[in-house]
């Protein structure tokens, strides 16, 4: 960890969020994104704990500890990098997940939790406006097809990792609109 007192220096700085009268009006985001600084800031905030319960804490066990230290170091490159290697879809999982991650932060234990779910969103977002996020098809294919059933984030996380195994993957969907309930359960302003 870079700043091993940044749980002492910095305090819990979120994401501020638009007006409410502003938000009637849309169904687009509202969480106005933070500075670099302030995330750098953030990422500070994680402590060398030994063990990390935020890992523990997350559904698919993002290597949080890793991808903060990184944004930290402003090495944004590697920490998109990271988290690619542990989530499939940073992109949405940043902004509708509950962040259980958080409540196992061990700084949560005393004082407010390193804003994860924050760093993680800004993470992505940073990686799709430099072109860091790109298709890597196999080299090889396997020959195997594979059917998965459902395109709902299970499914499609599914034929993620089976395509990246060099299987061939077709994605069945009942629905007119693939994504399961990230498509037709999570308004807009929340996707």
């Amino acid at each position: 960890m870079g700043d091993v007192k940044g749980f002492i220096n910095y305090k819990r700085v979120d994401f501020k969020k638009e007006k409410v009268d502003k938000r009637l009006n849309h169904w687009n985001e509202f969480a106005i994104p933070m500075k670099e600084q302030e995330l750098k800031d953030q990422g500070a905030r994680c402590m060398d704990c030994g063990i990390p319960f935020c890992q523990s804490g997350c559904p698919v066990s993002n290597i949080i500890p890793d991808w903060n230290d990184l944004v930290y170091r402003e090495n944004w490159e590697e920490a998109y990098y990271r988290l690619a290697r542990t989530n499939n879809f940073p992109e949405f999982t940043g902004r509708i997940c509950p962040a259980p991650c958080e409540n196992a932060c061990t700084l949560a234990i005393n004082k407010d939790a390193v804003t994860i779910k924050n760093i993680e969103v800004s993470i992505i977002e940073k990686a799709f406006a430099n072109g860091w996020v790109k298709a890597n098809p196999p080299k090889k294919r396997s020959g195997k097809k594979i059917a998965i059933v459902g395109s709902g984030p299970a499914g499609l996380a599914c034929a993620d990792e089976l395509n990246k195994a060099s299987h061939f993957v077709t994605v069945f969907e009942k629905n007119e609109f693939i994504g399961g309930l990230l498509t037709l359960g999570i308004p807009n302003f929340k996707a």
